[in-house]
């Protein structure tokens, strides 16, 4: 007797968009085979998973971090890119490809398909304000590309940075949806950082959810970029050495050239000399480059610098110096960065798989960072506290810029020259200095116009759609249960075989903190809000913003402004623009900067809590998962001391960029406050601690309210002061982003006095970390 499918519980009703592909994941395929009463009867037939298509392609996109249009030579900077230019000449350049002019924006528009503000990302993850263009959550209903290719049969990877998950989300408890391998985004395997940055040679690393210290220490010789390609090429050997035939996909997102900016010593040494003629002459240099390149038209013309940034000639020689340095050390990051790049491509190569691997590799998620300042810095963190270092801070640290003693971000005057010819920067989402990064995209199989240059106006919502039609699937539905929003970027695969093809966006909206502009069928019009360096917010209202005109058929660079020619279509593109921003969740335009990172903005699972006993085990929490401790604080350890040497870490927060440790070294308690590396305050006790059990005490006071403010901190040892330093100065808004450790110091060490992670050799029962009233 042979028992029917369906009497096994198996059903073909349940196959709901098998075919289709519009409904993942599909539905379990029904039993085919055959059940008798014994084996010799029967027939199996195991369940088929959902393949990808015949035949598609491997697909790897690459995105670098904060790059300038005229940054890389393959688009006339002053970077040497080879792996970019060899990718140029076997595939297409394209000179009109637009970013948000901000980095998570960037990567979750380039991830969803959708706009910025339509995916509750219309700034970074830390700035959340809880409008729904402005929520920092991802909604389940705008899945990304790796999920939907995943449930197509891909196999998924993700390595470097990420930044679009929110910051009270990255912790051990989560939640993890949004995570890099969570339901919303689809990566199989996840390698990188969670921040917007992160320190080459001390790196915040996750491997999944798992945080977990650097393999290698920088004497070591290890830096990040070198271990993430490392680590991208060992993922796609192991998936081809188990399933040859399933397709991959890698999103390689580096964290160069996102300050800080690190480079081997070696890279760095190749620049020596090559920017002392300064940013006015790189730009003429550049643009010159450009137009031989064909990638800017002969007829542009190259606005003048902001009036906001000084020319080149009037600076002093130990200005022109160090500012020559620090673009010597970026170039060499943006060099050492396409090299990491260049690797992976080649172990591609080796395995015979580049035929068939769609490449597509944006240079920047904006434009160049005038994050850095006029003067530019040493201490990225310490810019963004507000706090510059001054000339004489920079030349202190000349010889170490570049190497683990400095974390570097280029004057005002680089950023602008490294995004020539356009005016502005990152941030700015008016001008095409923080919107427009070159794009280069290589799929032998399929394009025959090799070296060709593609100029149809273009978004980062349009590489998912494009990639979906290369692949052969259908933008889904249904994902996981969810309706899916539809995708609002259009494909271009059409342009892979035609210069000529049509333009498929028409229009386009951008908006970044109140710097806004539109783009409808060759007219462009902006307002600029904001300087990018003023990091305290704006000093002026939305009402006395003044809009710009450009005829971007005869106008590449946005030279020269129409709007007093052309009233009626400025007034038109201005409606244009409402109508865009109503519809994509763009209200309520917000120009405040600093006052947006305060975390009272947004949940949080501290909140209403201002003490918090940990115990021991407890490491690597982020700054805004932890108590608050940037004015009046305290820290009580329970700890116990058995006989012998007694030392190591009671409890940090930082890292060698700023922070603060308490710990003993040579059995004596100290505590240890480290200002951007500019200042170190120590209060150490004159004797050991006793051995048994002892109450260790900081106590943290500001002498006036508010943040940076100086204070006195006095170590207490089982309730008796034994030390008291005075903190001329302390640290008004964020550490860096190693965070919180009890019983260690991980990733990089606060103090001097000591090496990461420096564990404490005692016993910890708690530590409380109270603030104080």
């Amino acid at each position: 007797m042979t028992l029917s499918a369906s009497a096994h519980g198996q059903s073909k009703s349940g196959a709901t968009g098998d075919d289709s592909r519009t409904v993942l994941p599909r539905s379990a395929t029904p039993f085919a085979g055959q059940i008798g009463q014994t084996w010799q009867q029967s027939r199996p037939d195991f369940p088929k998973p959902l393949a990808a298509p015949e035949g598609a392609p491997n697909v790897l996109l690459i995105l670098t971090d904060d790059t300038g249009f005229g940054h890389a030579s393959t688009f006339g900077g002053g970077a040497a890119t080879p792996v970019l230019e060899q990718l140029a000449r076997d595939g297409l350049r394209y000179n009109r490809f637009h970013t948000t002019a901000l980095c998570s924006p960037t990567r979750a528009a380039l991830l969803t398909g959708r706009n910025h503000h339509s995916v509750g990302t219309g700034v970074i993850m830390e700035m959340a304000t809880g409008y729904p263009g402005y929520t920092g959550i991802v909604p389940d209903s705008t899945v990304g590309v790796p999920e939907i290719l995943r449930l197509n049969g891909y196999a998924t990877g993700c390595f470097g940075k990420w930044h679009n998950t929110p910051a009270t989300e990255v912790s051990a408890a989560g939640p993890f949806e949004r995570w890099p391998t969570g339901s919303t985004w689809g990566c199989n395997t996840f390698y990188g950082f969670m921040a917007g940055e992160t320190d080459q040679y001390y790196p915040v690393l996750y491997r999944n959810t798992t945080p977990l210290n650097p393999p290698r220490t920088p004497e070591q010789g290890y830096s990040f970029s070198e271990d993430m390609a490392d680590e991208t090429i060992a993922w796609i050997n192991n998936v081809s050495a188990t399933d040859p035939k399933k397709p991959w996909f890698v999103y390689l997102a580096t964290p160069g050239v996102h300050e800080p900016h690190q480079a081997p010593k070696g890279y760095r040494d190749k620049y020596k000399g090559r920017f002392d003629a300064g940013w006015d002459k790189y730009r003429e240099e550049t643009f010159a480059r450009q137009k031989r390149l064909g990638v800017v038209p002969a007829e542009a013309k190259l606005p003048p610098l902001p009036k906001e940034v000084p020319a080149w000639e009037g600076l002093s020689q130990d200005a022109k110096k160090v500012y020559a340095r620090m673009m010597e050390n970026y170039s060499a990051y943006l060099e050492y960065t396409d090299a990491q790049i260049g690797r992976v491509i080649g172990a591609i190569a080796a395995k015979g798989q580049l035929d068939n691997t769609l490449i597509i590799y944006i240079v920047g998620d904006n434009g160049a960072s005038a994050e850095g300042g006029l003067e530019g810095t040493v201490n990225g963190i310490a810019g963004l506290n507000g706090i510059q270092l001054g000339l004489p801070g920079l030349l202190a640290k000349y010889d170490d810029i570049g190497g683990p003693e400095t974390e570097p971000n280029i004057p005002v005057g680089w950023a602008i020259a490294a995004d020539t010819p356009f005016q502005w920067t990152k941030q700015v989402a008016s001008h095409f200095g923080g919107t427009r990064n070159p794009m280069v995209i290589s799929w032998p199989k399929r394009i025959r116009d090799k070296g060709g240059l593609r100029s149809q106006f273009l978004h980062c919502i349009d590489v998912v759609p494009t990639i979906l039609q290369a692949v052969g699937l259908p933008q889904p539905q249904v994902v996981n249960g969810v309706q899916q929003k539809p995708i609002e970027g259009v494909t271009f695969l059409s342009t892979f075989d035609s210069s000529g093809a049509p333009e498929v966006r028409t229009t386009q909206y951008f908006e970044m903190m109140g710097n806004r502009a539109i783009y409808k069928e060759g007219w462009f019009a902006a307002t600029r809000h904001g300087i990018p360096w003023m990091t305290a917010g704006q000093a002026t209202g939305f009402e006395s913003d003044v809009w710009q005109l450009y005829d971007l058929t005869k106008d590449f660079t946005q030279a020269d402004s129409v709007a007093a020619l052309y009233p009626e279509k400025l007034k038109e593109l201005q409606a244009v623009f409402d109508e865009e921003a109503r519809k994509y969740n763009v209200f309520p335009l917000d120009d405040r900067m600093a006052g947006r990172f305060d975390l009272s903005n947004r949940p949080n699972p501290l909140t209403g809590l201002t003490s918090f006993t940990y115990g021991p085990g407890v490491g690597y929490i982020q700054e805004s998962a932890a108590i608050n401790t940037h004015q009046g604080f305290s820290i009580t350890a329970e700890v116990e001391r058995s006989s012998g040497s007694a030392e190591g870490v009671i409890a940090s927060m930082g890292g060698k960029t700023s922070g603060w440790s308490l710990y003993l070294r040579n059995g004596r308690p100290i505590f240890y406050y480290n200002f951007f590396s500019i200042a170190g305050y120590r209060a150490e006790s004159p004797g050991p601690l006793p051995e048994g059990k002892s109450t260790v005490r900081v106590e943290f006071t500001p002498e006036e309210k508010g943040y940076g403010k100086p204070a006195v901190a006095r170590l207490l040892i089982d309730g008796k002061q034994t030390a008291t330093v005075r903190v001329e100065r302390t640290v008004p808004v964020g550490y860096s982003g190693e965070g919180f450790d009890v019983g260690a110091d991980n990733i990089s060490a606060v103090s001097p006095d000591y090496k990461s992670p420096f564990s404490f050799n005692g016993k910890i029962q708690s530590v409380t970390i109270a603030m104080e009233k």
